[in-house]
Parts: C-alpha cells; structure tokens; sequence
C-alpha cells in the first residue's frame, strides 16, 4: 500500500507540505454542502494551498453518492480545466472520500488525490484502502474502483462537533476492526460507551491509530482484495443489505448503524457454521441492542434482503451469497457461502436477540 497515513491535528500544514513535494499543482477541492460550510473555511486557514482553491460541492447524504454526483465532479473538473496533474483533495465523510475518489480514478484516466476524512467513519475505514465507488440502481457501491490516494490526513480536529449518530457510526467500523484483531482489542472497546472519546484529542487519536492499523496490515497484502482483504468485508454482506432495505423505503440507515447489525448477523452464522463462542456472540449482540438498536425488519422483508445479498459484488458466483465469518476473535474465514435458508434462520436469532 503507496498511501501515506498521516495522524496529525494540524491537517492544513501537512497538506502544505504534501503539495510542495509534488511541485504545487492545481489544486481543486470536493466536499458536500456540510463540510464546504463548516470545515473547509477552518481549513483555508490553516492551508496555503487551500485558500484560493476552487470547490466542487456536491449534496450531503448517502443518497446523493450516485452518478448525477459523479457527473457533477466530472463537469466542475472539465470546466477549471484540470489536467493529469491536478490534485483532487476530498474534505468530508465517506460518501466524499468514496464519491471524489471515483472522479479521480477516472477522469483522464487518474488524477493524484489526498483525502481529508471529517468523520470517525471516513477516517477509520473510507478514507483508507484505495476503494471508492458510488451507488447505483438501488445497491450499495455497486459502481467503483481500486484507486489510492497518495495520503490520507486523519485528524481528531473535526469529530468534536459530530453529532452523536455519526461518531456511533464510525465507532462500529473500530468494533469490526476490534473483533478482527484480538480479544484484547476487542475488550477495550466493549469496556465504554460509544461515544467515550467523542470530544478528541490524543486519546482518540491514539485509539484511530490503532483501528487504521488493523485495515492497513490487511490492505497491505491484499490491496485488490483477492483474498485476505476479504475479511474486512466482515459485517457488509448483511449490513449492506439492510442499507439497501432502508434506501428503498426512502429511509435513512448510517452505514455503521448497518455495519454493527451485519456484524452480529455475520457472528451467529459464525456460530452456527464455526463454532464461534457463544458467551462472545452474546456480549456483543447485547452491546450493539444496547447503544444502536435494532433495525427493523420482519419475515416479509427476507426475500428483499436475500435479493440484495445476491447482489453484493464480492459474490463470487451468481446466486452464491458469501460472507466473511470468524471461528474466533482474531480469526477470520472469508468466502463462506451460506444457504438462503440458513441465513433465514440468523436473521431469525438477530431479531430475537435484538428483541424485535
């Protein structure tokens, strides 16, 4: 993996530096309507390179991660007359990270990129790794590309001001990492709310440090995910199906929110298939119920669920749904297909467990 993971809280100076070395190209800014008001300012300031440069805004909310977004990018890029040498920096969450990363990877074939994440979700997981991608025809991310940055800025300076939902989103991507990793990983999360570090600073800081590891060992040796990496898809086969759901009822589902259900689907088929320890399944269905919530779906729902499952692109054959499980803590086994009966039936528990 060429990115460069940068944990700093001065984002501004660093990217100052980035650009110096790269003999201070155009410089042209994504954001969405959220962080083009509230962070790119505070960046300006902070940033030579930041305080003249254009902005391509684009709309706030996984729904707007589509091709109309793209296309939007792609206009605003032609217009300024950006070349291959035009640096894309993406300031925002991961529909940003994910959507500006895409325009990058394809205009003119590749322009260079850097991403700001001002979410605990971007910065754990979205903004590190080389994917991006855009939704399309009502499926998660079904549109993308492998493409990475040549720097991700991960800074605390910014989730102060999240709202609670969104540092509970990104704090469940730190729980699959966690369960990826070690027990003892594991433990220290479980042990505090979710919102324990919420205001920053250098404890959270050290603790974003540990959970972009774990992805960042993973990526290293499977940056175009043909095997290992695989294990990070831990939690989305389920968890993007009930954003899917949740999209196609004009509802709104935080990716985290889907990913933490997903997680507690994929540990009882890890139960179920593995032998996955129940006391662990327990203790973190429990967490999840208690700080999340359940999602909400009923038996009529499976066959919708199961539709989009069959969908999702790390399928590897037409009509196999395949998920990432664990025998333990630490221990992952990818490419584990599941019958559609028995994911019935782990859709089953996780509605009793959650109480619903």
């Amino acid at each position: 993996m060429n990115q460069q993971l940068i944990f700093t809280d001065t984002p501004g100076a660093e990217l100052d530096r980035i650009v110096d070395a790269m003999g201070r190209p155009q410089t042209v800014v994504v954001a969405d309507v959220n962080t083009a008001r509230l962070v790119v300012p505070a960046l300006r300031r902070q940033s030579r390179t930041l305080s003249d440069a254009p902005v391509l805004t684009i709309l706030a909310g996984d729904a707007h991660k589509d091709t109309n977004g793209l296309q939007y990018v792609w206009h605003g890029l032609e217009e300024l007359g950006a070349t291959r040498r035009t640096l894309i920096v993406n300031v925002g969450g991961g529909v940003v990270t994910d959507l500006g990363g895409l325009a990058a990877a394809t205009f003119k074939r590749g322009l260079p990129m850097v991403n700001v994440p001002t979410t605990l979700l971007a910065a754990v997981d979205a903004s590190v790794g080389a994917k991006t991608g855009i939704n399309f025809n009502g499926y998660k991310n079904l549109i993308g590309a492998f493409y990475e940055p040549a720097a991700s800025l991960i800074s605390t300076c910014f989730l102060g001001t999240l709202p609670r939902r969104e540092f509970l989103s990104g704090y469940a991507e730190m729980l699959k990492h966690a369960l990826l990793d070690s027990n003892e990983a594991l433990s220290e999360l479980l042990r505090h709310e979710p919102d324990f570090y919420a205001g920053g600073g250098d404890v959270l800081l050290d603790m974003l440090r540990r959970s972009v590891a774990v992805k960042a060992r993973i990526v290293e040796q499977d940056l175009h995910e043909t095997g290992l990496r695989k294990a990070l898809n831990l939690g989305h086969t389920a968890g993007h199906a009930f954003e899917s759901l949740a999209m196609a009822r004009g509802e709104a589902l935080p990716h985290g929110y889907a990913v933490a259900a997903g997680c507690v689907v994929a540990l009882i088929l890890s139960h179920l298939r593995l032998g996955f320890p129940s006391g662990a399944l327990r203790l973190f269905a429990s967490y999840v119920t208690r700080h999340y919530g359940p999602v909400a779906f009923t038996c009529d729902d499976y066959p919708a669920l199961l539709g989009f499952m069959a969908q999702d692109k790390k399928n590897n054959a037409p009509g196999r749904i395949a998920f990432t499980l664990l025998e333990d803590v630490g221990r992952p086994r990818t490419d584990i297909v599941i019958e559609p009966d028995n994911i019935k039936v782990a859709l089953d528990i996780y509605r009793d467990l959650s109480g619903i």
